[in-house]
């Protein structure tokens, strides 16, 4: 999870290589009409990311025995905690922190993408911190990609993870926000 140029993606494949699952490129699930407004520089509201957020989840659902990891902004607490509902499995989100400098010289550089760098500052506006019982893993991102796939795959294979995305999805579904609507 995180804004457009944390490594989420990069992060996401390594990881799911690791763990030996398929990797969902969540950029991949946005509607046409979503895709169309992030290329033409207006910032997507939250009825514009209910569906892609539910699509999201679906293949999170879907992959619930064999896993998955899924890229996915997740910039607020009512979607990820959506995501969770709606998955019907436990999560890790794992949050690639990158500040907004560095973001920002990513994305300028980064080729063939839909989204334009002018379009970060609305992301990093509608972001909002993890509380800790919302099963967050929290990394700096600019570490080495090797570096951070190593500190997941601790944290995936510690004793306690089952008990932790237990209690966080108990949570987090107390908190979600039935429907698809704001």
């Amino acid at each position: 999870m995180g804004a457009s140029g944390s490594g989420k993606s990069t992060l996401g494949s390594r990881l799911a290589v690791a763990l030996g699952c398929r990797f969902i490129e969540g950029d991949a699930l946005h509607p046409t009409e979503n895709v169309a407004k992030m290329a033409n520089g207006v910032p997507l509201n939250d009825n514009d990311r209910w569906p892609w957020l539910k699509q999201v989840a679906s293949e999170l659902g879907r992959a619930r025995d064999e896993g998955c990891v899924v890229s996915c902004s997740a910039l607020k607490r009512s979607y990820r905690d959506f995501i969770r509902a709606w998955a019907g499995t436990p999560l890790l989100f794992v949050h690639p922190k990158v500040d907004s400098a560095v973001l920002h010289d990513r994305l300028t550089q980064r080729p063939n993408h839909y989204m334009p760098a002018s379009m970060l500052e609305s992301q990093l506006a509608a972001f909002e911190a993890p509380e800790p019982y919302e099963a967050v893993l929290q990394l700096d991102g600019t570490l080495p990609v090797e570096n951070l796939v190593a500190i997941v795959m601790d944290h995936v294979t510690a004793a306690d993870l089952a008990s932790v995305l237990f209690e966080a999805s108990q949570e987090s579904s107390r908190n979600a926000q039935p429907g698809l609507t704001s």
